[in-house]
């Protein structure tokens, strides 16, 4: 494998990685700002128990881990591969 495919591997690999962090951080956003506004409401039913679940925060927050994993890994191996 050429260095060049090495450095394009880690490339991408640091892309994902920056990708996973922005996209964990949003979704923790979204959800800390859902359940503020709720905390404001005088129904606080849904605050305290959190049912029902909003699904967006939490796949947000799940698929910034999922592209954080797959970018060390790409990280990782790119750097394997240059040595």
């Amino acid at each position: 494998m050429l260095n060049l495919d090495s450095y394009i591997m880690m490339g991408l690999g640091g892309f994902f990685a920056l990708l996973g962090v922005l996209a964990f951080l949003w979704g923790r956003h979204e959800e800390r700002g859902y359940y503020d506004a709720l905390s404001k409401r005088r129904d606080m039913r849904e605050f305290l128990t959190h049912l029902p679940k909003i699904i967006e925060p939490g796949a947000l927050r799940i698929g910034g881990l999922i592209l954080i994993v797959v970018g060390l890994v790409l990280v990782t191996i790119g750097g394997v591969f240059l040595l």
